[in-house]
């Protein structure tokens, strides 16, 4: 919609109101309709098919947009001047029809299948009147009868159990088969995922990324609406929204003033799915984060894409971030997976009269101050800076494995920093072999070692708001299986182990302080590498500084305390966010020296620093930080006193 329709006095940051989501929807409903089959049962975007193959692709085109469709006629009370039920009834009679040539790949037949089984379900709950109640009992009896598989089926115990609860719900709504102990086992599977302050993890490991917010919180409370007036459901739903509600207070912390998501974990191309969590809220009736502050969240990211080319001018989304970059999707992905982003059009299921349209929009935190945040569960200190709008975290708690794993750094998940202005290396030799946002010992041929399966030691904030986070791990070198399959996550191999890394990161607006000791034990004593912010730009080295520059942000990495080499890697088709990235490190010039700590200055913002923060020791090795806002942080005997040995058992631990 042009700039001319925006409303400023409603939505003063973003412009956006619910015409300008009616008109995304839309427009990504009707282009859908070209590349659909003659029943409008399997729709087909161009692309190269997923790992999956062209039957499942069809059917994700059919599901992913049946929630677009779902969400613009609830929210409207059954208004439908698309004929979008008509148009989607038609599919469900064909795909559900095991003689047509149509038909869709079954749940019995496909795992893939279990996923699109629910977003059809939730569909055909929240718009029962007007497609359901209106369907044939014939076509009514066969969409029970393709759902009816779900019924004792496995499901893998991550967010996918909600898909089971989310289809027998459905099915025991409308008479069909259901069994009560599936969804009573299930329930009490995602009761095991529950984490501090409001999280959830993606099953058992520290699996902590957006699915947090549009699964892992969308489903329990999505169904304790279908299943409103079950016992289960009405006592289980105040539990759901305490945690909701504490979890948002973190998450709207994590939205750069650009609108742009925290560039982390798998699914990206998901893209303005990460609105969905902000509408659900809303959709929940929370009283906070306010109405204002929770549409400003969620129209912030859908611009944050539209203004970037996606959906593109052909009405599309791609595999992609903003415009196409197929290396951002994993093995499993096809040309209908990014139309997952339809969950993030929840608040169109909202009348336009509700609160979270007609208030006025209220700042990210991001646009009112700085902050510096501590959150436990995925073990990430976030920083946020108004200056710049950019949102940063700092990761000692998250990989998407167990401490003690061994297998390979996934750049999605065990980087040492994420933030809504960098993307990760996610694609070419580095994405495998650690560079940007990492501390590695280079072995003798020169490859980097890994650090999933790290242990969480300190998360903490200190008086003056400054942070500080610690972990350590014991350095690995994995040579892939040769079928090892990408499915975002670190991957096993044959390992060879080394030496533990301690690392602390003390952090305040753009600046982390980094501190690296290496143990004496461990056989692989090579050189120690500290890498910085992977950015497009232009790269320099002086002395021991290594930089990176463009119009609008800076990465800088100063070496120092023996970190005596420095330079900038350029990397072809390795990001999302340009076509080139620099990635500057620091690192020895000879063979580590174990129980020596080594510091590195790290810095991501919008300007240039004219002065970098500085730390010094006393006798005692007493630190303290002196900031470029004039704060000093005394941090006591800490690294010496408070950071366990190589051989001694770890926890997370707090500063005095």
């Amino acid at each position: 919609m042009p700039a001319e329709h925006h409303d400023r006095r409603l939505s003063p940051y973003t412009g956006w109101t619910r015409r300008h989501w009616a008109s995304l929807a839309d427009g990504v409903l009707l282009s859908a309709r070209r590349y659909a089959s003659a029943s409008h049962a399997r729709i087909v975007f161009p692309g190269e098919p997923g790992g999956y193959g062209s039957d499942v692709d069809a059917l994700e085109g059919f599901a992913r947009t049946f929630l677009a469709a779902g969400f613009r006629v609830a929210g409207e009370d059954g208004r439908d001047p698309l004929n979008l039920m008509e148009w989607y009834a038609e599919g469900l009679a064909a795909g559900t029809d095991p003689h047509s040539p149509e038909r869709w790949v079954r749940l019995d037949e496909h795992d893939q299948a279990k996923v699109e089984a629910a977003s059809i379900a939730l569909v055909l709950h929240l718009t029962r009147p007007w497609l359901w109640d209106r369907l044939t009992p014939v076509v009514q009896e066969r969409v029970v009868d393709y759902l009816a598989p779900a019924i004792g089926a496995h499901y893998p115990p991550i967010n996918w159990i909600w898909f089971q609860i989310v289809v027998e719900q459905f099915l025991a709504s409308v008479g069909g088969p259901f069994d009560r102990k599936d969804m009573d086992e299930g329930l009490a599977l995602s009761d095991g995922f529950a984490r501090e302050n409001g999280w959830y993890a993606d099953g058992s490991e520290r699996a902590y990324d957006h699915y947090v917010g549009w699964a892992l919180h969308f489903y329990p409370l999505i169904w304790t609406e279908m299943a409103a007036g079950d016992p289960r459901a009405d006592a289980r739903r105040p539990v759901y929204l305490r945690r909701l509600e504490r979890y948002l207070h973190d998450a709207v912390h994590l939205i750069g003033a650009d609108g742009s998501p925290l560039i982390q974990g798998r699914s990206l191309t998901y893209r303005f799915a990460a609105a969905t969590q902000f509408w659900l809220g809303a959709r929940s009736g929370l009283a906070s984060p306010a109405p204002g502050l929770l549409r400003r969240a969620a129209s912030g990211i859908a611009r944050h894409f539209v203004d970037h080319g996606s959906p593109d001018g052909e009405g599309l989304l791609t595999l992609g971030w903003h415009g196409p970059w197929r290396p951002i999707a994993q093995s499993y992905s096809g040309p209908g997976s990014p139309y997952w982003a339809a969950k993030g059009f929840l608040g169109l299921s909202l009348p336009a009269d509700h609160p979270v349209w007609t208030a006025v929009e209220e700042p990210l935190p991001v646009e009112s101050r700085d902050y510096q945040l501590v959150i436990a569960s995925p073990g990430w200190l976030v920083s946020g800076t108004r200056a710049d709008g950019v949102v940063r975290v700092t990761n000692h708690g998250t990989d998407h494995s167990h401490p003690g794993s061994d297998l390979t750094d996934s750049p999605l998940y065990a980087r040492l920093g994420y933030s809504t202005a960098t993307s990760p290396v996610l694609a070419g030799h580095h994405a495998d072999h650690p560079l940007d946002q990492s501390v590695v010992i280079l072995d003798g041929s020169g490859t980097p070692s890994h650090r999933t399966g790290f242990e969480t030691l300190v998360l903490d904030r200190l008086p003056s708001g400054t942070l500080i986070g610690a972990s350590r791990w014991q350095a690995h070198w994995v040579v892939l299986d040769g079928d090892s399959t990408d499915h975002g996550y670190g991957r096993a191999g044959r390992t060879r182990i080394g030496p533990w890394i301690h690392t602390v990161s003390i952090v305040r607006g753009p600046w982390e302080i980094r501190l690296v000791r290496v143990s004496a034990a461990g056989n692989e004593q090579g050189v120690l590498r500290v890498g910085g912010w992977p950015l497009p730009g232009t790269g320099s080295v002086s002395g021991t500084t290594a930089a990176v520059s463009n119009a609008t942000a800076h990465s800088r990495i100063l070496g120092r305390t023996g970190l005596d080499a420095a330079d900038v890697v350029s990397i072809e088709d390795c990001s999302p966010l340009a076509p080139r990235v620099l990635v500057p490190w620091c690192a020895t010039t000879a063979a580590v020296r174990p129980r020596t700590w080594y510091e590195a200055a790290v810095f991501l913002g919008g300007r240039v620093p004219e002065v970098a923060p500085a730390l010094s020791w006393d006798d005692s090795r007493a630190a303290c930080v002196a900031w470029p806002d004039g704060t000093t942080d005394e941090l006591g005997p800490l690294l010496t006193m408070r950071l366990p040995d190589e051989d001694q058992p770890v926890g997370p631990q707090s500063i005095d």
